[in-house]
C-alpha cells in the first residue's frame, strides 16, 4: 500500500513538472497558485492537466490571431504606400549593386557629396568647411539673408524627397541644410569655373575655388547619378541670387557649360549648338530633344540629352505587349554581338573612316565604309559613361542611345591592335596610357549591363555590315589588296607579272591557231 501510494505521489509531481514546463514554454505566469498533491488524487491531476491544456491552447490561438493582425496591418501600409507613391517623379537612383561589382569607384564621390546619398560620409567630411566657405562668400556677395534659401528650401522639401528612389533618413532639418549647403556649393563651384573664381571674391590661391585639378575632380564627382540634386532647386536658388525667381533654364546652361571639359568630344556644345538650335523650328516638331527647353530632372539627365541633341525622340520603354525576347546581359556575346571586331571587318574589306560630326553616337555605313564620329577618351570617361548607363538601366522614361553606342564599340574593340587602327584613322583620340588601356576599358564597361538588342538604334546598321561582311566576294578581294596591292613595288610586280601572263597566253593562242590552221 505504502509503495502505491508513493507511486502515485510520484506521479502527481512528476505532472505537475510536466505541466510546469509546458507554461514555461507558453509564456504563462509560473506564480499561480497550486494545489498540494497529498490533496489530490490521480483523477485531480488529470482535470488540472486538461485545464491547463485548454489554457495554454487558447493563448496560442490568440498569438496566432495577433501575428495575422500585423500580417495584415503590414499589408495595408503597404497598400497604402503603392497609392501614396508617386514612382513618375523618381529620377535619382542607387546604382544597382550588379553594377557596382565592376568599379565601386567609378560611382562614389572621392571630392564631394552633393545630395543625401552620400552626405556625411567620413572620407568626404572635408569639403563640408568649403562649402560653409562658399555659402558664406554667396550671402556677402548678394547681401541677402540665409533664411530665404531656408525657406524656399522648406517649400521644396517633400517634392525634393520625392525625387529619390531610396529611403532618406535625414530628419527635415537636416535635410533641408543639406539642400541649401550643397545648392549654393554646387552653383559656386559652376559660376566660379565659368566667369572665374576671382570674380566672385575668391583669392587666386584658394585651397578648392582656384585649382584647376579640384575642379577637374569636382566636375567628375558632381555628374555621378548617386551624387545628384534635382535640377529645380538649382533654379530656385539661382533665382534668388539673381531677385529673377521666373527664371528658367539658367542652371542647365550653367551645367552645360561646367562639364563641357568632360563631354566625349572636343566640340563645345552652347558655343556651337545653342544658337543653332534656337534658330530652327519648335523642336518638338521636328521630334529633337532640346536640353535647354524641356525641363531636366539633374545634371546627368541634362548632360545626357545634350550629348543626344538633334538625336530622334526614342520610342518608349514600356512595351509590354510586343513580344520581343528577353533582355540578356552585355556580356553574353553570342546574343549580343552587333558587329565584327576592326581586325576582322578590315579582313572583309570594309573600310574604317573618320566621320566629320561633333556627335560621337552618329555612325553611318555605305558601299563598304563605315563612318565613325571622332571620340576622345580620357581619365574620367569610364566614369562618365558607367553612370550615363546606370541612368539609363534604372530610369524606365530613358532610352538606351548611349548603352547602345558602348556596346556597338565594344564589339568593334577585342584588342590593343583595333584601338592601334582607329586611333591611326583618328576615330579615337585617347589620354591614357597606351592601346591596352583602351581596350580594356571598353571590354570591361558593358558588364553586367541587361541590354536588348531591338532597343539599339544601330541594329540595323550592324545588320548592313554584316551583310556585307558575309558576302565572300567582298572578303577575295580585300585578301587580294592586302597581299598584292599593299606598297608600290607589290602593284608593280602584279602588273608585270599579268602582262607577262598575256602575253604568254597570247602566243600560245596563235601557236595552237597556226597549228589547226596553217598559212596557205
Amino acid at each position: 500500500m505504502v509503495a502505491v501510494w508513493n507511486n502515485k505521489e510520484l506521479l502527481s509531481w512528476y505532472l505537475i513538472a510536466l505541466t510546469l514546463q509546458k507554461k514555461v514554454q507558453a509564456g504563462a505566469p509560473t506564480s499561480e497558485s497550486r494545489p498540494e498533491p497529498s490533496s489530490l488524487g490521480i483523477e485531480g491531476e488529470k482535470d488540472g492537466v486538461e485545464k491547463l491544456d485548454e489554457e495554454i491552447i487558447g493563448k496560442s490561438e490568440t498569438r496566432e490571431e495577433e501575428w495575422v493582425i500585423t500580417i495584415r496591418e503590414k499589408l495595408a501600409q503597404a497598400h497604402d504606400e503603392e497609392v501614396r507613391s508617386l514612382w513618375e517623379k523618381v529620377s535619382i537612383y542607387r546604382v544597382p549593386k550588379s553594377l557596382r561589382e565592376g568599379d565601386e569607384k567609378a560611382f562614389m564621390p572621392q571630392v564631394v557629396s552633393i545630395g543625401p546619398y552620400h552626405h556625411n560620409r567620413p572620407r568626404l567630411r572635408d569639403m563640408e568647411r568649403h562649402k560653409w566657405r562658399a555659402l558664406s562668400h554667396t550671402l556677402t556677395r548678394t547681401t541677402q539673408d540665409v533664411t530665404r534659401y531656408l525657406d524656399a528650401a522648406r517649400e521644396m522639401e517633400e517634392r525634393t524627397r520625392q525625387c529619390y528612389a531610396a529611403h532618406i533618413s535625414l530628419s527635415p532639418d537636416a535635410f533641408v541644410e543639406m539642400m541649401v549647403l550643397d545648392g549654393c556649393f554646387a552653383l559656386e563651384v559652376m559660376r566660379g569655373a565659368i566667369d572665374g573664381f576671382h570674380q566672385l571674391g575668391y583669392s587666386r590661391d584658394d585651397p578648392v575655388f582656384a585649382m584647376r585639378g579640384v575642379i577637374h575632380a569636382l566636375q567628375r564627382d558632381m555628374i555621378m547619378l548617386e551624387n545628384q540634386l534635382p535640377l529645380f532647386v538649382f533654379d530656385r536658388f539661382l533665382g534668388i541670387q539673381t531677385s529673377n525667381p521666373d527664371e528658367s533654364a539658367s542652371a542647365t546652361q550653367l551645367a552645360l557649360c561646367f562639364f563641357d571639359p568632360i563631354r566625349p568630344n572636343d566640340e563645345p556644345f552652347l558655343q556651337k549648338e545653342s544658337n543653332r538650335f534656337r534658330n530652327m523650328d519648335p523642336p518638338t516638331q521636328l521630334g529633337l530633344f532640346d536640353p535647354l527647353g524641356d525641363e531636366g530632372l539633374h545634371f546627368l539627365h541634362v548632360f545626357r540629352r545634350s550629348l543626344l541633341l538633334t538625336y530622334p525622340n526614342p520610342p518608349s520603354r514600356h512595351r509590354l505587349h510586343v513580344k520581343h525576347p528577353p533582355p540578356v546581359r552585355a556580356t553574353d556575346k553570342r546574343r549580343q554581338q552587333l558587329i565584327h571586331c576592326v581586325t576582322e571587318l578590315r579582313a572583309a574589306g570594309i573600310k574604317l573612316r573618320k566621320r566629320k560630326t561633333d556627335r560621337f553616337w552618329d555612325v553611318r555605313f555605305s558601299r563598304g565604309v563605315l563612318q565613325i564620329p571622332r571620340l576622345l577618351i580620357h581619365d574620367g570617361t569610364k566614369s562618365l559613361f558607367l553612370n550615363l548607363m546606370a541612368f539609363e538601366q534604372c530610369h524606365l522614361e530613358c532610352g538606351s542611345e548611349i548603352t547602345s553606342y558602348i556596346i556597338f564599340m565594344d564589339n568593334l574593340i577585342n584588342s590593343p591592335e583595333d584601338v592601334r587602327y582607329l586611333h591611326y584613322r583618328r576615330i579615337i583620340e585617347h589620354w591614357l596610357g597606351n592601346d591596352e588601356e583602351v581596350a580594356e576599358l571598353f571590354n570591361n564597361l558593358c558588364r553586367e549591363i541587361v541590354f536588348d538588342m531591338k532597343d539599339s538604334y544601330l541594329s540595323r546598321l550592324s545588320e548592313e555590315v554584316n551583310k556585307y561582311y558575309d558576302h565572300k566576294w567582298n572578303t577575295w578581294g580585300a585578301t587580294l589588296r592586302q597581299n598584292y596591292f599593299n606598297n608600290p613595288w607589290a602593284i608593280i610586280s602584279f602588273f608585270a607579272a599579268l602582262v607577262l601572263l598575256i602575253l604568254t597566253f597570247t602566243q600560245t593562242f596563235y601557236s595552237v591557231l597556226a597549228y589547226y590552221r596553217p598559212p596557205s
